[in-house]
C-alpha cells in the first residue's frame, strides 16, 4: 500500500469535505425548491426544517475543511461524526435496493474517515 504524504492527505480531506459541503447545501436548496415548485402543499416549518438541517450540515462540513486547512484539530470530531451518518444512510440505501447509490457513498465516506483519522496536528 503506497504511503501517502502529509500534505497530499491534508489537501485530499479538504477538497473531499468542501464537496461534501457543497453538495449538501445544494441538496438542501433542491429539496427546498423542489417542495415549493410542485402542486402539493408544504409547510414552511418543514421548509425551515430542510433549510436548517442543509445550512448547519454544509456550512459545518466546510468549516471543518478549513479547520484541515489551517492544521488545526477543529475539524476532525464533524467530519468522521459526518461521515458516520453517510455510513448509515448508504446502509439504508442498500437496504432499499438503490445499491448503485449506497456503493460510492459508502466508499466516499470511508476514504473520508480515513483521511479525517489519518492526520494529526502540528505541534508547536
Amino acid at each position: 500500500m503506497p504511503k501517502f504524504s502529509t500534505d497530499f492527505r491534508r489537501k485530499a480531506i479538504v477538497a473531499l469535505l468542501r464537496f461534501e459541503g457543497f453538495l449538501i447545501l445544494a441538496l438542501g436548496l433542491f429539496l427546498i425548491i423542489r417542495g415549493i415548485t410542485t402542486g402539493g402543499t408544504i409547510e414552511w416549518f418543514v421548509i425551515s426544517g430542510i433549510l436548517g438541517l442543509a445550512l448547519i450540515g454544509g456550512i459545518g462540513l466546510l468549516i471543518a475543511a478549513r479547520g484541515y486547512k489551517l492544521k488545526r484539530m477543529f475539524g476532525r470530531a464533524p467530519a468522521v461524526l459526518a461521515n458516520l451518518i453517510a455510513l448509515g444512510v448508504s446502509k439504508y440505501m442498500f437496504e432499499g435496493g438503490l445499491w448503485w447509490l449506497g456503493f460510492p457513498l459508502m466508499l466516499y465516506s470511508v476514504v473520508t474517515i480515513i483521511l479525517a483519522i489519518s492526520l494529526t496536528p502540528d505541534s508547536n
